[in-house]
């Protein structure tokens, strides 16, 4: 799975359980601190199926700050 932010992205594991993709980051990952404060959206990437433009909110940050 790829993740792209305007700070730039990158792939991330992801394993399948059941009917869905799961990615497991540790809480103090860049790479949410680059989706928190992505400029309006940041896109996430799987071969073969529709990119997902995914919308970059307060309430996503808050989450990850409730997460550390």
């Amino acid at each position: 799975m790829a993740i792209a932010t305007t700070d730039g992205g990158r792939t991330v594991n992801a394993t399948p359980v059941g009917n869905t993709l799961v990615a497991a980051l540790i809480p103090a990952d860049a790479l949410l601190d680059s989706i928190a404060f992505s400029r309006g959206r940041f896109a996430v990437e799987l071969p073969g199926l529709a990119t997902l433009y995914l919308p970059s909110s307060a309430e996503l940050s808050r989450v990850i700050e409730d997460c550390r």
